[in-house]
């Protein structure tokens, strides 16, 4: 959720807004649905998350912490809901049911199993899920988008009012609980089931609570037979990364309804009202009253999937590439053409890196523009291995990232590294290495690349992201920060300062006698023009206070 959207949307862009709360309703969906576990009230906290949303983006002071509120809007009111909740069934002396009654037929660990299509221990975690207590739920349902990709620490510490170490311990401490509940899912689910275990459940009702989750844990630990379900759990985290959204229901994804009482009924109704108003009449207290009013929701038909397949669709950048033409002239006010002149000289950042198909393998590049070169510093661990990692880059000349996937430690979606706080200017130039990194590998079987093998899982670019090569290069004449932001797919990053003739000798590295055995696939790529037209690579931007998780993939220099 850009800042930029966020701010307009305050400003009163019905578009803007729109786009907003169809961006914020899967996530507030999926937050509020497990941490109440499919329970009937989920569509009333939503609603009423969403309503506190638009009411209150007026006051909203930083765009920029616009994800972090809505998460802690959503946890609220989950909280608040469960007090509610014990405190109707107190006046009416039915303590004893203050337990969450789930709705049958919106069992959240169901919706995902058969929504994501998961299995083996991906469906054994969420079916884990159902074992934990509210508190714990709720936690679970910040953490299970965490380890997705979708959600950074600093906001679930955020949203849960904790320390970032506070926070850590808590997680800690609810994946040990879930672990127990996986192995007790294992032991209930064995056939046959160990005899000492069924005569401890002789009297369980077969409703997956927290004490009973105690009690079978337990006897897992102690029991010869049943110690063996703790074997082999992969951690959850690991089994987590890329999954998608739980996708909305029917009702959520209705596409330019028109607010009609035959047409949209229910709370859908009232929020898609609301929103069809300018965010600042509704922040004033305006009535709104229904109507023809039309509001846009993105229709969501298939969940998208993410991880094994592909990211949520996105359209590639539209940035037309630079042209040696001239552009057509425009008629003067007498109609007359306007006198002969040179083009406009191309603006810096016009131009940003988009998806491309793989160049001829055998073409050998053109020639590289001659930049202004001196010296680079380059400050900070310069092998980038962790999530967080970052180098600060400082001078004028070209600099060399080299990638490395471990796809075989974890794979899955890959979030993308960030520039950030750029001064002056920065140019992708080149790519090279010998090889894209989505080639398969010499004399290997097919769909064996440097981004997976059928074996192991593939690590996948978000929708939109150009694929990078072994070796990518890039011309600086200023300062930036680069930023690891390992979240999804294991990868590593290694940065050095280069020499203009060390690029040209990379890119143009002819086909050695025995290619397969010096891992040589394809000559590299120029992208230098020599001028501001030149591509800028994605995920860069100016500011430098932006949270680096959040820099947007079409950048804006």
């Amino acid at each position: 959720m850009r800042s930029e959207l966020v701010e307009a949307a305050q400003a009163g862009d019905q578009r803007a807004l729109d786009q907003l709360v169809a961006e914020s309703l899967p996530l507030v969906y999926n937050i509020v649905g497990r941490a109440l576990d499919g329970h009937a009230d989920v569509d009333d906290v939503v609603q009423e998350t969403m309503l506190r949303v638009v009411h209150g983006l007026r006051w909203l002071r930083e765009p920029g912490s616009y994800r972090s509120w809505l998460v802690a809007i959503s946890l609220r009111r989950v909280r608040d809901r469960g007090q509610d909740r014990r405190a109707a069934l107190a006046r009416q002396g039915r303590l004893d049911d203050a337990t969450e009654i789930a709705d049958p037929g919106a069992d959240f660990a169901d919706l995902t199993v058969v929504r994501l299509g998961l299995s083996g221990q991906r469906k054994e975690v969420a079916e884990a899920t159902r074992w934990l207590d509210a508190g714990d739920r709720q936690l679970l349902s910040l953490w299970w988008l965490e380890a997705a990709g979708e959600l950074t620490r600093a906001e679930l510490a955020t949203a849960l009012e904790l320390s970032m170490p506070h926070a850590a311990v808590r997680v800690q401490r609810m994946k040990a609980q879930l672990d127990a509940a996986r192995a007790v899912v294992r032991a209930l689910n064995a056939v046959p089931r160990c005899p000492e275990l069924a005569a401890l459940t002789t009297g369980w009702e077969g409703r997956p609570g927290s004490v009973w989750r105690k009690r079978l844990a337990r006897h897992t630990r102690e029991c010869p037979v049943c110690a063996a379900h703790w074997e082999g759990l992969v951690p959850a985290d690991r089994l987590l990364v890329g999954l998608a959204l739980v996708p909305l229901p029917l009702g959520f994804a209705v596409a330019t309804a028109t607010l009609k009482t035959a047409a949209v009924t229910g709370w859908l109704a009232k929020l898609a009202v609301l929103v069809s108003k300018p965010v600042v009449a509704v922040a004033a207290g305006a009535t709104v009253v229904a109507g023809g009013a039309t509001v846009a929701f993105h229709a969501v038909n298939e969940p998208a999937v993410r991880g094994d397949a592909v990211f949520a669709a996105a359209p590639p950048s539209t940035t037309p590439a630079p042209t040696a033409a001239s552009p057509t002239p425009r008629l003067s006010p007498t109609g007359a053409a306007p006198p002969s002149r040179r083009a406009a000289a191309p603006r810096y950042g016009s131009v940003v890196d988009r998806v491309e198909p793989a160049p001829a393998k055998l073409t050998p590049p053109r020639a590289l523009p001659a930049r202004a070169s001196g010296t680079v510093a380059v400050t900070g661990d310069p092998v980038m291995e962790h999530r967080g990692d970052t180098v600060v880059l400082k001078g004028r000349g070209y600099v060399r990232v080299r990638y490395q996937i471990s796809y075989w430690t974890r794979a899955g979606g890959m979030v993308m590294p960030t520039w950030t706080g750029l001064k002056g200017k920065l140019f992708h130039v080149a790519s090279g290495g010998l090889r894209r990194m989505d080639d398969n590998k010499p004399t290997a079987p097919a769909r064996h690349t440097w981004m997976g093998e059928p074996g192991t899982g593939y690590t996948v670019l978000p929708a939109g992201a150009q694929q990078f090569w072994q070796n990518e290069f890039f011309h600086l004449d200023g300062e930036v920060s680069l930023t690891n932001q390992e979240r999804g797919a294991d990868y590593n990053m290694v940065v050095a300062a280069m020499t203009r003739q060390q690029v040209v000798d990379d890119v143009s590295a002819p086909p050695p006698s025995d290619p397969a055995a010096s891992g040589w696939v394809r000559y590299g790529v120029v992208r230098d023009t020599g001028d501001d037209g030149a591509p800028v690579p994605q995920y860069l931007t100016r500011e430098a206070t932006i949270d680096p998780a959040r820099v947007p993939q079409a950048s804006r220099v």
